[in-house]
């Protein structure tokens, strides 16, 4: 009888516990990151009266005779399921979507405790802190790599109040850009300027004429005379056939600037006749050119040989300028026609570009007799770096289409490096702010068969480090991820640098690595440290200590401590807390339930007390 009271007791005290476990949960059902607890009750050792026995002969076996004594709360279950997430208007609030734990420290890191809650904040001395002030523990920045290296052990997160970044020196530029193989041009430029009494001197430079463009950006594209037969080019005549001459395109260096034969004379069967009678035609010697210097020279022979006066240059329009300024010199008439290559093709795009030339200059006129422009494919790109200092200089780099290699099918764009002045870059002086000498070749698919500049040394003059190396990065070479040249108009789709000048902090966001990514009012953004996550063998191992942080305990496991997204762990939302994983009306209705069986185990100690009044009833 005494037995059924007992049971009746240990039934009240566990639904007692049950309710104050249940209590607890609902308690705690707006509590960020609250993971809800069950109680889990087991019966008593029961009293044996008759044990089992084992079937004999003819008699059957029996079971054993036991009565139970009760109840008790064996355990108690943690449940860690995910808690929904709550967007929120702090920039510092994080959740956690998956398994893992925030890691805070009431001391420096000597010990840690473990949280689902990350409504995290800055306190005055820029440490990042819970609501119970325990630092959160992960990755600072590495201020020598300007990296977070979350293989290093975990640390107080601390960002100073005030907190600025030097400037950075830059050190690389990234060009993205095609040098267009067309044959027709929207970006172009006259060719260098030359004279006979200059030479090539200071900016005057001689280019390939194969390679050159019209006045309407269209391509000349002669056909060259290799082995000394053919080319396509002009045939010119001063006054009347007295001298004449044909200039044929060679890429052949043997032949360049070369003449076979003679120039035609005029010898006259009647001198009296006007113009002059010739005795019987001739064959005009042939002038090989591959520069627009040798071209020049060539017509400046050929006309002076007519007129000691006559002067032929290259301005700086790009225009062949024929002038007869000597008084006392002879006229001069120019005829210009065009000629055919070996099969009988004629460039009438060249024709047409000298014909202008044609016409009389009388002597000591004024006036000129002037070709049309010869320019070349041009393409510019700038940048601004930064040096020591955080001071920015622009640098730009003028490509120019120079030569095609046919038997190799390789083309070539030469390029000028400029800086602004008082910098320099080891240009020639007084030009130390200009470099020259840069050469970039394509293959016949229009990929980056190489450059020779692979960078510069930079020294601003202004009290920033000199020597500051900057590399050039035009792409790799064979691949299509920097300079290209394809028949597509010529233009830079990307050009970057990795200099940046000094800024202050102006903001902080938190990405799902956990990172704390910096904004500077220099326009940078960059990881400032990054948020340690803990993982458990058995979450359910571990012990609360209140204010939502939970302790390692023996049967939790040791922590495994990494970054977000990484082995198991789940990773961060910013801008989000995590909710309480209570379901209200399951707690509700659990409460109905315990309230019941503490019901019932009452009524049990009621009815037991009824059996023993009437026990002792017998006596009366």
């Amino acid at each position: 009888m005494l037995k059924s009271l007992y049971s009746g007791v240990s039934g009240l005290q566990s639904h007692q516990i049950a309710m104050d476990v249940e209590s607890n949960n609902i308690a705690n059902v707006n509590t960020i990151g609250y993971k809800y607890s069950r109680a889990n009750f087991s019966d008593l050792l029961a009293q044996t009266n008759q044990i089992a026995t084992a079937p004999q002969g003819a008699l059957g076996g029996k079971n054993a005779v036991q009565v139970g004594l009760g109840t008790t709360v064996s355990s108690m279950t943690r449940i860690f399921s995910q808690g929904s997430i709550q967007n929120t208007d702090k920039n510092t609030d994080v959740a956690i979507q998956g398994d893992g734990f925030f890691v805070v420290s009431s001391d420096g890191g000597s010990t840690y405790k473990y949280s689902r809650s990350g409504d995290f904040k800055f306190d005055g001395a820029g440490n990042f802190v819970d609501n119970n002030g325990f630092i959160v523990q992960g990755w600072l920045r590495d201020k020598n790599t300007g990296l977070v290296d979350a293989t290093a052990p975990i640390a107080n997160i601390k960002i100073p109040p005030g907190l600025t970044t030097p400037a950075n020196a830059s050190s690389q530029v990234v060009v993205k850009a095609n040098l267009s193989s067309s044959e027709t041009v929207t970006q172009y430029g006259p060719t260098y300027a030359l004279d006979s009494t200059a030479g090539l001197q200071g900016t005057e430079k001689s280019e390939d004429v194969g390679v050159m463009f019209n006045a309407s950006g269209q391509a000349f594209q002669l056909t060259p005379d290799i082995a000394g037969v053919g080319g396509q080019g002009l045939t010119v005549s001063f006054n009347n056939n007295s001298t004449t001459r044909e200039f044929r395109y060679t890429t052949n260096a043997a032949l360049e600037g070369t003449i076979v034969g003679t120039p035609i004379a005029a010898v006259a069967a009647n001198p009296l006749a006007v113009p002059p009678v010739l005795a019987s035609p001739a064959v005009p010697d042939i002038y090989y050119f591959r520069t627009t210097e040798e071209l020049r020279a060539g017509l400046q022979t050929l006309a002076q040989a007519t007129s000691s006066t006559a002067a032929i240059i290259i301005n700086d329009q790009g225009k062949i300028n024929v002038s007869n300024s000597d008084v006392a010199g002879n006229p001069l008439t120019i005829a210009v026609s065009g000629i055919k290559d070996a099969n009988t093709v004629e460039n009438t795009r060249f024709t047409a570009n000298f014909a202008t030339m044609a016409g009389a200059l009388p002597a000591g006129s004024t006036s000129l007799k002037q070709a049309q422009a010869m320019n070349a494919a041009t393409h510019s790109a700038s940048i601004d770096v930064y040096d020591s200092l955080g001071s920015k200089h622009t640098v730009k780099m003028d490509f120019r289409k120079q030569y095609v290699n046919t038997s190799t099918n390789i083309a070539e764009w030469g390029y000028t490096i400029t800086v602004p002045v008082p910098g320099s870059i080891g240009g020639i002086a007084p030009n130390i702010n200009i470099l020259e000498g840069g050469v970039v070749q394509f293959n016949s698919s229009g990929a980056l068969a190489g450059y020779n500049i692979p960078g510069i040394d930079f020294s601003p003059n202004n009290g920033a480090a000199g020597n500051q190396a900057v590399n050039l990065n035009f792409g790799s070479i064979g691949g299509f991820d920097g300079i290209t040249s394809f028949d597509n108009p010529s233009g830079t789709s990307g050009i970057s640098q990795d200099g940046f000048p000094g800024g202050d902090l102006v903001g902080i966001r938190i990405d799902q690595s956990g990172t704390l990514v910096g904004s500077f009012s220099n326009g940078r953004s960059f990881g400032l440290a990054q948020i340690g996550m803990a993982k458990f063998s058995n979450n359910e191992g571990l012990v609360s200590d209140g204010g939502n942080v939970y302790l390692q305990s023996a049967n939790s496991g040791d922590p495994i401590i990494g970054t977000a997204a990484t082995a198991g762990r789940g990773f961060m939302q910013s801008s989000a807390l995590e909710a309480s994983n209570v379901d209200l009306s399951k707690s509700l209705t659990q409460l109905i339930i315990i309230q019941r069986g503490y019901q019932a185990n009452a009524k049990t100690i009621t009815t037991s007390d009824t059996l023993l009044e009437t026990l002792l009833g017998i006596k009366r």
